[in-house]
């Protein structure tokens, strides 16, 4: 027995379950394994963590981490999987390549401490330096200190469910600037609020900017309700602030700031100006300050401002001339009944003077000598209206569904399926004012090499003489007199009310244009087009 006594403990062990069963088996273990009495683990300890404990932790979790082994500072969590993940991804996704984490003083269970990171994205460099801290609590079933992990271990400004990601900004900075290169800024051109941005995100990287950089909190793309309306993520710290681009547009400031003063009398009201032989647009202004862009964007129907195409459909297929008598009763029918918005009439009237005078039912009248979609294909071929317009922004094309019967007639007085923004009427005025269409744009097409829309066909040369010879005449005695008064001798216009349905008045339509400048603006339920219209079209073409 006592040559036994000298064997390794594992043999002693085996000895003695050998020889006396269980009950040795029994007192080895307690030699073996001082946490267990009688074969029962000790009890799991319970309370608040001791001062030797949170000390302990704290030290060995911010070693680990600064370390770079996620993996074991994760194990000194309280939630092994959610501090793996934030832990891994301050290294991976926010791109701190060094790390330095001293603790201070703590004060209980919460230890404060201070972060240096060194963060590395692509050639930019930083030091980030920001204070946090953590919390040591008892594991409920280890009975361990644990620390109780929170995201905002990682950054106080960490929500439940974010993680940093350092990356470059969506779109550089620009600073947009007008045709002859004065700075535009919402401040000073409020109209512009919802255009600005647009253009930095289409062309920040085209204008030669360089976007920032930054860390910031974002909520994971994979999970539930990412970029579901939420605000922007939170920059937390700026790696590069980058450097702005600059971006000429066609925009003229004056001609600008003169739109945003006429529309600015108005609760609701929208313009547009551009050149008529170039299509480049000159000002976009609205009334209502908001993120839609009605002047570019809006679809109603635009009255008789429309007559301006229906006419060239009829000139052009000889259906009507200036100075071919075509009567203005006060009711005409073509599959419903139809009237003139002041229940005029004119038995002796010539083919422009229902013109000037925007005589609905003279128009109505010649429905049944045109083929269904006559005036659909006229928007398109020759006024570019429905193609697939490429401004630089955000825009509407413009509507002319090709329809039959009443709904045929309704269109050709601009009301029925036609839709419309001042945009595409200011287009109009400048296909008549030019003889052939030229697309609309904010932004030169070579800053992206786009393709604008190109129409099939110009107006033939005596039909575009014939249009600029009515609208002159609406712009001097009909229905547009008033509000181009004093604007010279190179002028065009053309009114529209735009009745909808539920609505007390009809919205108010005026486009024209003055040398080569056209225009239009719209004001909702603003009644006649040349008295709420007008004005507004007048004053930017005056300023043009």
């Amino acid at each position: 027995m006592h040559k036994g006594a000298k064997i390794a403990l594992g043999g002693v062990a085996a000895a003695m379950v050998g020889a006396a069963g269980l009950g040795a088996y029994n007192l080895v273990d307690a030699v073996t394994n001082p946490s267990s009495t009688h074969g029962k683990a000790a009890p799991v300890k319970t309370g608040p963590p001791t001062d030797g404990e949170i000390d302990r932790t704290a030290r060995e979790f911010l070693a680990a981490w600064e370390a770079g082994d996620a993996a074991r500072a994760a194990e000194l969590t309280d939630n092994v999987p959610a501090a793996t993940t934030a832990l891994t991804g301050y290294r991976e996704q926010a791109h701190v390549e060094k790390v330095e984490l001293k603790p201070g003083t703590a004060a209980g269970a919460k230890v404060p401490f201070s972060v240096t990171a060194q963060v590395h994205f692509g050639e930019q460099r930083s030091t980030w330096s920001y204070e946090s801290s953590l919390v040591v609590v008892r594991g409920t079933t280890s009975g361990r200190a644990l620390v109780d992990w929170q995201p905002s271990v990682v950054h106080p400004q960490l929500a439940r469910g974010e993680t940093l990601r350092t990356d470059a900004g969506a779109a550089p900075e620009i600073t947009a600037v007008d045709r002859n290169g004065t700075a535009l800024d919402a401040k000073d051109h409020p109209s512009l609020v919802a255009v600005l941005p647009e253009l930095r995100r289409r062309y920040g990287q085209q204008a030669g900017g360089v976007p920032a950089v930054s860390v910031r909190a974002a909520v994971p793309k994979e999970a539930p309700g990412a970029n579901g309306g939420a605000a922007e993520p939170k920059t937390l710290h700026v790696v590069s602030k980058g450097k702005p681009g600059r971006l000429t547009t066609t925009l003229d400031a004056d001609v600008q700031r003169a739109a945003e003063s006429a529309v600015a009398g108005r609760t609701d009201a929208s313009v547009v100006a551009l050149k008529a032989g170039t299509g480049e647009i000159l000002a976009v202004a609205n009334s209502k300050k908001t993120e839609f862009n009605t002047a570019l964007l809006g679809q109603t129907a635009p009255g008789s401002t429309m007559k301006i195409v229906t006419a060239a459909m009829l000139l052009e297929q000889g259906k009507a001339a200036p100075d071919k008598p075509l009567p203005c009763p006060k009711y005409a029918t073509y599959g419903m009944r139809f009237h003139n918005v002041e229940g005029s009439e004119n038995p002796s009237a010539t083919f422009a003077r229902d013109f000037a005078d925007s005589c609905n039912t003279a128009f109505i009248s010649l429905a049944g000598d045109v083929p269904d979609g006559a005036l659909a294909a006229e928007a398109k071929d020759v006024f570019g209206l429905g193609l697939e317009w490429k401004t630089g922004v955000a825009s509407f094309d413009g509507s002319v569904p090709a329809d039959t019967g009443s709904g045929k007639a309704a269109a050709m007085i601009g009301q029925g399926r036609v839709q419309m923004s001042p945009l595409n009427m200011a287009s109009v005025a400048a296909t008549v004012r030019d003889g052939a269409f030229h697309q609309p744009y904010l932004v030169a097409p070579s800053v992206d090499d786009r393709e604008l829309a190109r129409a099939p066909r110009a107006l033939p040369a005596a039909v575009a003489q014939q249009l600029r010879s009515m609208m002159r005449l609406t712009a001097t005695s009909g229905t547009g007199a008033k509000a181009m008064s004093g604007l010279g001798d190179d002028i065009g216009a053309k009114t529209g009310s735009a009745e909808v349905d539920n609505q007390a008045a009809p919205n108010g339509w005026f486009t024209g244009y003055r040398g080569d400048v056209a225009a239009a603006a719209v004001v909702p339920q603003g009644g006649h087009g040349g008295d709420s219209a007008g004005p507004i079209v007048a004053a930017v073409l005056r300023a043009g």
